[in-house]
């Protein structure tokens, strides 16, 4: 793909949210439409698996401050026509090669210019795009195995970071909050086996690109305007497949399925998206694997609830506990209950903390426990029962809860 394609790519159009749209918007719109057409979801549907990457390519860019910036800036530059202009016949020729650092016609390629930042920005995920055009080959390179005499293009490939993969589990309350390990099973692509990835049946090799001499780009003229752009007969790979490998039909790619052990950090929080540095598809020629983003689902607990790091839990109590005090027994997650003691008069809803119950943080350390009392009222009473609360009722009559409420509504 092409540097200009990289442009006309509105990311804030694929998610559906304006360009001013905060990070929880821009998250919300990406979690909507990764369940939309996440592939797990919607098996065979090639069209709902290509949107999803689409979303997920979209996603990597906003989400990232730095690289949102980047986009937004690069963008902007493209649409005010910034560029280096040349005399050329009929008019003004722009090319992309001196915009982006990239091979143009006569010149060397690669370094320098605004090409290190968009190559950063765009080539990322390895999702099907053309790697940049490498440089020319030095004087006097040869074709392996062409021979002595004429001299011949030598085509060289650059290293390509393998694409990211998105993945989803499901964990228990108890294993998001410390953390464990996983079985994911992946499929991505990698290079082809039978080939190598060389995209030539075994025993044949590729031949140099005729067209483009091995560099993978080619410069198309549009009146006042010329692209540089991957070569059309070579795909950008600066080669050509005569006799094309049976297994990959000639990609040089092909699919493949492995089980990793992924470990889920503690404290993470349904919805949350972690990820795996270089637990991805692995790269081409050398370079580095894509990421893994595992997109985490927790199941609710009988018991407890969270709020940030702290987890929350309910805890009832009687009348006779909440008015005249009381110690009583506190559940933890995974552990032995903790005694907590009750205050007289203690009112229901109130809530208690107990250090270091909580969630584990990045830090090492834990949020709290936070037990909210619920006085209970007996649903029936017994006779001896009855006399004496009705002896308490005689007691108190004296006192209105009620009073200051009222008092206070007459007021206003």
């Amino acid at each position: 793909m092409s540097t200009k394609d990289y442009l006309e790519k509105d990311y804030y159009a694929v998610l559906g949210v304006p360009k001013t749209a905060t990070a929880d918007e821009i998250k919300k719109a990406y979690r909507k439409l990764a369940r939309q057409y996440h592939p797990d979801s919607n098996q065979g549907d090639t069209a709902k698996e290509a949107k999803f990457k689409e979303v997920s390519e979209a996603y990597d860019v906003l989400s990232d401050t730095k690289r949102r910036k980047e986009y937004d800036e690069a963008r902007t530059l493209f649409g005010s026509g910034v560029g280096g202009q040349r005399p050329g016949a009929g008019g003004f020729s722009f090319d992309f090669g001196d915009l982006f650092g990239g091979t143009g016609q006569g010149q060397q390629g690669g370094a320098g210019g605004l090409g290190d930042l968009f190559g950063g920005l765009f080539n990322r995920g390895g999702g099907g795009g053309a790697p940049p055009p490498p440089p020319p080959p030095p004087p006097g390179g040869l074709y392996p195995g062409g021979g002595g005499g004429a001299s011949t293009p030598t085509p060289t490939t650059r290293p390509r970071r393998g694409q990211d993969i998105e993945s989803e589990v499901t964990l228990s309350f108890t294993e998001a909050v410390e953390g464990t390990t996983v079985s994911l099973r992946l499929t991505s692509s990698a290079a082809c086996a039978a080939c190598t990835g060389t995209g030539a049946k075994a025993g044949t090799t590729p031949r140099v690109c005729p067209t483009c001499e091995g560099t993978g780009a080619a410069s198309r003229n549009l009146g006042n305007f010329a692209f540089s752009e991957p070569c059309r007969d070579c795909k950008g790979r600066g080669l050509i497949v005569d006799d094309p490998c049976p297994v990959c039909e000639g990609s040089g790619r092909a699919k493949s399925t492995r089980t990793i052990q992924a470990r889920i950090p503690a404290g993470v929080a349904d919805g949350q998206r972690v990820k795996l540095k270089a637990k991805g598809a692995p790269g081409e020629n050398g370079g580095p694997a894509g990421d893994l983003y595992i997109q985490t689902h927790v199941k609710p607990h009988a018991v407890f609830g969270r709020s940030g790091d702290n987890l929350t839990v309910t805890v009832p109590v009687t009348f006779t506990e909440a008015a005249l005090g009381a110690e009583i027994k506190v559940p933890i997650l995974k552990g032995m209950p903790v005694t907590l003691r009750i205050p007289p008069g203690t009112p229901n809803g109130r809530t208690f903390r107990v250090r270091g119950r909580g969630v584990s943080r990045k830090d090492g350390t834990k949020g709290d426990l936070l037990a909210t009392v619920e006085v209970l009222v007996p649903n029936t009473l017994d006779d001896k029962s009855r006399e004496l609360l009705s002896e308490f009722q005689t007691a108190t009559a004296g006192e209105d809860p009620r009073a200051d409420l009222i008092q206070r509504a007459r007021s206003e």
